[in-house]
């Protein structure tokens, strides 16, 4: 199991941030590089949570997303072809006095198959960078989408 601590500062609001994490429609994959738009199925939503299947060049999971406290996004993965156990996401939204956010992400990848843990492993290591650029690359984007000037 591989347990990854990321953090960003971002010009979004948490406001801002949150919408774009929790935005489920056409153009999730304009903010997410690892979720296409043909592989997103939405099978509950209410106010605070979703019940969402998304993935991207064969990896794909089912995860409940829970933002009862608008700070705190908690990703948990019920069904997957690579991941198990505690596997899951949790994005914690801080404003910062100068004006800022700074969003720090915990994601856990523990393997449920041989792959997984395979992959879970390089996560945890090598392809740690790769994580991390795609995190950066989806606050970009919601920077962008909001019309925040840095």
């Amino acid at each position: 199991m591989s347990t990854i601590h990321f953090t960003e500062t971002s010009t979004a609001t948490p406001e801002q941030l949150l919408a774009g994490i929790t935005d489920f429609g056409p153009g999730r994959q304009e903010l997410f590089a690892n979720s296409s738009d043909a592989g997103l199925r939405v099978h509950g939503s209410g106010p605070d949570w979703a019940d969402v299947t998304e993935g991207a060049g064969g990896v794909w999971e089912r995860l409940r997303y829970d933002w009862s406290d608008p700070r705190r996004i908690v990703m948990t993965t019920t069904d997957s072809n690579l991941w198990g156990g505690n596997s899951g996401h949790t994005y914690t939204l801080t404003p910062l006095p100068d004006g800022t956010t700074r969003l720090d992400a915990v994601v856990v990848r523990d393997g449920k198959n041989l792959k997984g843990k395979v992959t879970g492993l390089l996560l945890g290591s090598v392809a740690k960078g790769a994580l991390g650029k795609a995190l950066h690359n989806t606050v970009k984007a919601i920077e962008a989408r909001h019309a925040v000037a840095r």
